[in-house]
């Protein structure tokens, strides 16, 4: 089923039901899918044909959401661009990935390439005249959306996505997280960002509501946006989290009204975790994923006493395995490669088949990250498989020590790498955000209480912010050249 038919159902079944609300605008799911029908119209007009790449650089509006929907509802494939980008960005992905349109904001950089749809006063009238008689075109393994991979190096990747991939993955979230049609669900990341995306995207196909919450804004305004839009479920990075539990506890108490919050895109630490159930929401739940493959696991609140280092269990129809280099499964408690599959798991890199057979084999995709699974089916990461420290021929994983350090009252957030060391071949070097009474001293006398002597960071450096991308994850490459270019601003190392 191609997926913006839904929208056609919920415009006769439920018509009058709110599909977006942004601000003091609101549309319901009739208003929604004719809107939806007659911007498809216009971009045919255009000549954006079923297979296309159609570039959608918008900001975050009830018509960004809108032209997601026309998209796949004329059987094109939607590339999400960052309106904040700079010209040579934006000439660049759309170039490598040969994107036919761009759909984007009047004053969005003008450069050759792709056809450029401006979404102006023009384009708003041709819309309030087209008929919406556009057909939903629907193929068997339809593409609807080429995902662009949220990983911190290297050339642009991603998987193309079919209708029938993304369908499962709604499922799962249904399954695993329980969304659902009665919900009133507040987005406040940006549309371009694949998991604020996919949960919007997945409100609209059940029914639900969608409340556009985009940034900038405070934490204080964000929880009274929360109480003012009778908002139930919401998804935060744990940025944003991070900074809620700075508030006091006085201005949290709409938090406490959530049917669910919702964190994805780095691991929590496990004293993070009890004081956001404490002080933010006891349905607090945490959702491993990926761009290629979706939601993987899932940590409910009970598990999250029961089995506080782990990110949960399997997620509703995926496989998980933990493999040695022979792509064999290892022993229940040992560390290996882990590799899932399901239904909503991408087939490979849209035209990289160089990193699509790195990464997908058999049926299995290869994430890039060690862990171990015990006997019940919990999951526990150990890092990304390239960041693994060979100190001594000894293997030693960051995540480890980074939960140590992270564990220390003071601590917001510490990254742990291998340092080239002659000696050794590497060493273990932590790089610390944290507050001015948080020393080299305390840090290593916390890592020498619960880890072995070698583990012990060699070099603590202190750093007021860490470099992010826009999923929120830690840019491992630019703290390292940051450090480089600031020596002054590294530890002393111990001898």
């Amino acid at each position: 089923m191609n997926l913006a038919s839904i929208l056609d159902i919920h415009a006769r079944t439920r018509p009058t039901h709110p599909a977006v609300i942004h601000g003091s605008n609101v549309l319901s799911y009739a208003d929604f899918a004719r809107q939806v029908r007659q911007l498809a119209d216009v971009l045919r007009e255009e000549g954006v044909q079923p297979g296309n790449l159609l570039g959608i650089g918008l900001r975050d509006s009830s018509l960004h959401l809108v032209a997601l929907f026309a998209a796949m509802r004329i059987g094109a494939v939607f590339v999400p661009i960052d309106w904040r980008w700079t010209l040579t960005e934006t000439q660049g992905l759309t170039a490598h990935f040969k994107v036919s349109h761009l759909l984007c904001e009047p004053d969005a950089p003008r450069f050759d390439g792709p056809k450029r749809i401006e979404v102006n006063t023009e384009l708003q009238a041709r819309m309030d005249i087209a008929e919406g008689q556009s057909p939903v075109v629907d193929t068997p393994d339809l593409p609807m959306l080429l995902s662009l991979s949220s990983g911190t190096t290297g050339r642009p990747t991603g998987p193309v996505l079919t209708h029938a991939q993304m369908m499962a993955r709604t499922e799962n979230q249904l399954a695993a997280l329980t969304f659902n049609q009665h919900d009133r669900y507040m987005l406040v990341t940006p549309l371009y960002f694949g998991g604020g995306r996919a949960f919007a995207l997945t409100h609209l196909i059940i029914g639900a509501t969608l409340v556009l919450y985009p940034p900038p804004y405070s934490s204080e305004e964000f929880v009274t946006a929360i109480e003012h839009h009778k908002v139930n479920t919401t998804f935060l990075v744990p940025t944003l989290i991070r900074r809620l539990l700075s508030l006091p506890d006085t201005a949290l108490n709409s938090m406490k009204g959530l049917r669910l919050l919702l964190s994805s895109g780095a691991p929590l630490h496990p004293t993070e975790r009890k004081n956001i159930r404490a002080r933010l929401n006891p349905g607090f739940m945490e959702y491993f994923a990926s761009t290629e493959g979706g939601g993987i696991s899932v940590l409910s609140p009970s598990d999250q006493t029961l089995h506080p280092d782990s990110v949960g269990r399997a997620a509703f129809r995926v496989e998980i395995e933990i493999v040695n280099d022979d792509h064999q499964p290892v022993l229940s408690g040992d560390v290996g490669m882990i590799r899932y599959r399901g239904p909503g798991v991408a087939n490979g890199f849209f035209r990289d088949p160089e990193k699509s057979a790195e990464a997908f084999r058999d049926g299995w995709f290869y994430p890039g990250d060690l862990g171990r699974m015990d006997q019940a089916g919990y999951l526990f990461l150990l890092g990304r498989q390239k960041n693994v420290i060979i100190r001594g021929g000894v293997n030693i994983y960051p995540l480890e020590i980074e939960r140590v350090i992270e564990g220390l009252s003071d601590v917001r957030e510490a990254v742990v790498l291998g340092l080239s060391d002659t000696a050794m071949g590497e060493q273990v070097w932590a790089v610390v955000v944290a507050e001015p009474n948080v020393t080299e001293a305390s840090i290593r006398a916390a890592c020498a209480e619960r880890l072995a002597p070698y583990k012990i960071p060699k070099i603590i450096t202190f750093l007021d912010v860490l470099p992010r991308n826009s999923a929120g994850k830690v840019l491992i490459d630019q703290v390292r050249i940051h450090l480089e270019n600031h020596p002054g601003r590294v530890g002393t190392p111990i001898v």
